[in-house]
């Protein structure tokens, strides 16, 4: 991927610490963790429950640079470069299910999982949809007024779809809501994430519609930086809309629960509003502070470079390595049990195996960046 020099350097900063933390909260080395590191259970909000809406914001942030190759192209070109990307990442999603299917036990024997109980859906195939239909939305919508209106329909029209068509006495419910109903009747409870202990997907059908404004608003956050420039006006009215967004989603929160497992539009706002923060913090101590030469920024562009790449390694690494057995453990387990929990038991060694996890994926991206390598999936 051609690096722009006129791309913010905080931009890129805010992408690698949302991959960096999505690989920490992702990969604990036990059950036991510190709370800020588990999702909420269904209502509520934790910090780990930021970093997926982070990542598609910042996918609508480098979307927002991206779009201006497509300048002068035919729009048939155009949709089929959408397309396609949007199907390798789907495609790379299920080579990473299979791969995560295939056990290797301590006997020595191998087993495939069975295709009929493979997952559809889950974080790599909402980010492909959600890629697909922001980045059609903005290509052909040059309204910015219509998108802003289509982006608050999809909210509203979410929260009218699970008051209808979910159960009347607990809409919001895990199993009650209507975005339940659906998945499981268009792909069946085998086909659906079983880690709740039930049938229920969080990245179902149905919503991928409010995450699609997590781009949206990615996107139109990154052309405002672009168009005001490195300017005190700029930093001060995203905080505003970010405080704004905040504010709107508390008050929402009381009739339509923050809940990041349902993607409540409550939940989409809130997430904005922080981005919008910390995007505004970013850009004023990296942009106009110039403190562009600390360790920590070069540590978090090496995740920024090649966000989506490390991320898929982060998955195939953990699925290989799980092949191999030492003693009665495969690998994790052996460096969770017999190295970290050694060092400190409970919560710290499960966070110790999480950071060495994300250490790993941090060597493979600046192995690419030393290289030049920049892959766009």
């Amino acid at each position: 991927m051609e690096q722009n020099a006129n791309r913010f350097l905080s931009l890129d900063v805010f992408r690698g610490m949302t991959i960096c933390f999505m690989i920490i909260v992702n990969n604990p080395g036990s059950d036991i963790s510190f709370a800020p590191l588990d999702h909420a259970k269904w209502f509520g909000f934790t910090p780990t429950d930021l970093v997926f809406p982070s990542f598609l914001f910042a996918m609508g942030n480098a979307m927002s640079f991206a779009m201006k190759k497509f300048v002068g192209q035919s729009n048939a070109s155009v949709i089929l470069k959408i397309i396609k990307r949007s199907a390798l990442i789907f495609l790379v999603a299920y080579c990473l299910e299979f791969l995560g299917s295939i056990h290797h036990n301590i006997s020595g024997a191998w087993s495939i999982g069975s295709f009929s109980h493979m997952r559809i859906l889950g974080v790599l195939p909402r980010i492909a949809l959600c890629y697909l239909f922001s980045a059609l939305m903005v290509y052909f919508i040059k309204s910015k007024n219509i998108i802003i209106a289509i982006s608050i329909l999809l909210l509203l029209g979410y929260w009218i779809i699970l008051l209808v068509n979910g159960d009347p006495n607990a809409p919001y419910g895990m199993l009650t809501n209507a975005g339940t109903y659906l998945d499981k009747w268009a792909m069946g409870d085998a086909h659906l994430y079983h880690g709740e202990g039930v049938a229920f997907d969080p990245e179902g059908i149905l919503s991928t519609l409010p995450s699609i404004v997590n781009v949206i608003c990615g996107y139109c956050a990154g052309k405002f930086i672009q168009e005001k420039g490195k300017t005190y006006e700029m930093i001060s009215r995203l905080l505003l809309f970010g405080f704004l967004f905040i504010f709107l989603a508390l008050c929402w929160n009381m009739s339509f629960p923050i809940a990041k497992k349902l993607w409540t539009s409550s939940f989409v706002l809130l997430t904005v509003g922080i981005d919008l923060v910390l995007i505004s913090a970013l850009v004023y101590v990296i942009e106009m502070r110039s403190l562009k030469t600390n360790g920590w920024i070069s540590f978090f562009t090496t995740f920024g470079k090649n966000p989506l790449a490390i991320y898929i390694f982060g998955d195939f690494f953990g699925a290989v390595v799980g092949w191999f057995y030492i003693g009665n453990m495969n690998f994790n387990e052996m460096m969770s049990v017999k190295v970290f929990q050694v060092i400190s038991a409970g919560a710290i060694g499960s966070l110790l195996f999480a950071i060495y996890y994300m250490l790993v994926c941090w060597v493979f991206g600046k192995v690419l960046d030393k290289n030049k390598i920049y892959i766009r999936v």
